[in-house]
């Protein structure tokens, strides 16, 4: 089972001023090729500003981030954008589509970037939709789909450079019960049968049931870390 994710005693302090805050204090993970992880915390844990750090957004005051076994933590600007669009997929709470383009103009747009030529984007971004059940939605602007289809066209956006893992921030919180169920069967099941890494920050304990390990922050330490052992003998059996 291949490691896509270790930190060592990573710790994040933010200065307002003369006072110091720090929002992570000796952080030690690490996280396998095909897990699940649910991130939970308060406001003000820590989990955001971890978060931020694995997407190669925020930079660690000290300690060391590996993604896939090279330390990226301390990279230029220009190479974690080049990270960031080729091996990290983001999932945010509000969909972050562009209003006046199709599902599929959306989901093409991260390939843009990466030189893929118009009839490879086209063919992948098919790909993509048709992967979270969007198929006869390709021509489709975001007013005329609803909450958890645009989440859906934001996951295909999200896989369509087939990144290392994929990074959701609260994916579920602008839709309603039934439909948070519908996305995060979605997600386990991109997980199980695309053995995709997920790494999900949630505030809410029935979301994070979904995955098959959760990590509690507080006060930017983990205080907790349970893992399915069975889900997770299955994860290195296939890796």
């Amino acid at each position: 089972m291949s490691e896509v994710i270790r930190v060592e005693n990573l710790h994040k302090t933010y200065h307002m001023g003369d006072v110091e805050v720090p929002a992570l204090r000796g952080i030690n993970l690490k996280i396998a090729g095909g897990e699940f992880v649910a991130v939970m915390g308060s406001s003000g844990s820590g989990k955001s500003t971890f978060m931020n750090i694995l997407g190669c957004l925020d930079r660690p005051s000290e300690g060391k981030y590996f993604l896939e076994g090279n330390e990226v933590g301390s990279l230029s600007p220009d190479e974690w954008a080049t990270i960031r669009n080729k091996r990290i997929g983001f999932v945010f709470q509000g969909f972050n589509l562009l209003a006046r383009t199709t599902a599929l103009e959306n989901v093409e747009l991260p390939m843009m970037y990466n030189g893929f030529h118009g009839k490879e984007r086209h063919q992948r971004a098919i790909e993509a939709l048709t992967l979270v059940g969007l198929s006869q939605r390709l021509d489709h602007t975001p007013n005329r789909l609803s909450g958890g289809q645009q989440q859906r066209v934001a996951i295909a956006r999200a896989l369509v450079n087939r990144p290392s893992l994929i990074l959701a921030d609260e994916p579920t919180g602008n839709l309603d019960s039934s439909t948070s169920g519908e996305i995060m069967a979605l997600f386990q099941k991109l997980n199980v049968e695309q053995r995709i890494t997920i790494i999900l920050v949630t505030h809410e304990a029935d979301i994070a049931a979904n995955a098959n390990r959760q990590i509690l922050f507080r006060d930017g330490l983990v205080i907790s870390d349970k893992a399915d052992e069975k889900a997770l003998r299955e994860v290195k059996c296939s890796g």
